[in-house]
């Protein structure tokens, strides 16, 4: 497939992925229910592609400024199979309260699940034309493949090109880049940590837990030896200078002093010794409790023997 020449620059939010994805297995799920001898259709369907991987219809929203087009939400859509239709009442219904919370944000185009585009996605995506006169296409592919190490979404533009002398519309292929706020931060490494399903035991958890964090931390060393290395060979004249990367080592270079700051060390030292006192209370409660149940334990005992031999108890 050709990638696409208009130049435009795609920011894609992980909350479009992780809604494009919920939304597909919510409807999988739905369209495969338990079977009668108390198995799933899972199993039962596996050779028919199209029960096992339901496609899903929806509406991407964001804002466009300039060259750069931001996708930030998007919202599910009704799909009618017999004319290849989005129900239109229906998506101007949302588009109409969407716009009231965000009036910022507009229709940039439509996501659906599969392998690849499909000549019939070209009717709905001529469809919301009128909405907005260059659409984008999310796809997102639900298939698992273990050796496909980038994320499995492509982005479409639709560009005319003249095919057999007729001018027609098809799909290119546009490249994006993820882009993240704190909020959506913090809630994929929530959705990362989340217990397993099948009631891991703790040590799984944990070593999935530094298994990631080893992951991040191989990944950060390789990078900065790229880095390193393209450095290097810019300083001995084998590749052209890129001013505009100098200035973003530099930038990221001039934050590392302030970690030796005298403030850092005070503020560093601060909470670490917080971080002391809170486990030396935690421990030190833990151990009035114990002493507290054993005083009790004896007491009951003392008690007891006081009532058969006429003793007083011992506190």
């Amino acid at each position: 497939m050709a990638s696409s020449s208009s130049g435009l620059t795609f920011k894609l939010h992980p909350l479009v992925i992780v809604n494009i994805s919920d939304h597909h297995t919510r409807v999988k799920s739905q369209s495969q229910p338990p079977t009668a001898n108390g198995g799933d259709a899972t199993s039962a369907s596996s050779s028919s592609p199209a029960l096992s991987s339901p496609r899903v219809f929806g509406c991407v929203i964001g804002v466009q400024r300039g060259r750069t087009v931001e996708i930030f939400n998007s919202f599910e859509l009704l799909y009618d199979p017999s004319n290849h239709s989005l129900d239109r009442t229906f998506l101007e219904k949302k588009q109409e309260l969407y716009k009231k919370v965000f009036p910022n944000f507009y229709i940039l185009g439509w996501y659906s699940t599969g392998a690849d585009a499909e000549e019939s996605d070209m009717h709905i995506h001529k469809a919301l034309m009128d909405i907005n006169e260059s659409p984008v296409y999310v796809l997102l592919n639900p298939l698992i493949n273990h050796a496909q190490k980038d994320l499995p979404v492509n982005i479409y533009e639709s560009e005319l090109h003249v095919i057999d002398g007729i001018p027609q519309l098809i799909f290119v292929r546009s490249s994006y880049t993820i882009e993240t706020v704190e909020a959506e931060r913090i809630s994929v490494d929530h959705v990362a940590h989340l217990k397993p399903s099948d009631g891991g035991s703790a040590a799984t958890q944990l070593a999935a837990h530094l298994t990631g964090i080893h992951s991040a931390i191989k990944m950060l060393n390789s990078r900065i030896r790229v880095l390193h290395h393209y450095l290097i060979a810019m300083q001995k004249g084998e590749i052209p200078y890129e001013n505009s990367l100098l200035r973003q080592v530099s930038s990221l270079l001039r934050r590392l002093p302030a970690i030796e700051s005298e403030k850092f060390q005070d503020d560093f030292l601060m909470e670490y010794n917080d971080t002391l006192l809170i486990s030396y209370l935690a421990m030190f409660t833990d151990c009035s409790s114990t002493m507290n149940d054993v005083v009790d334990k004896i007491n009951i005992a003392y008690d007891r023997h006081s009532r058969r031999g006429g003793r007083t108890a011992f506190i």
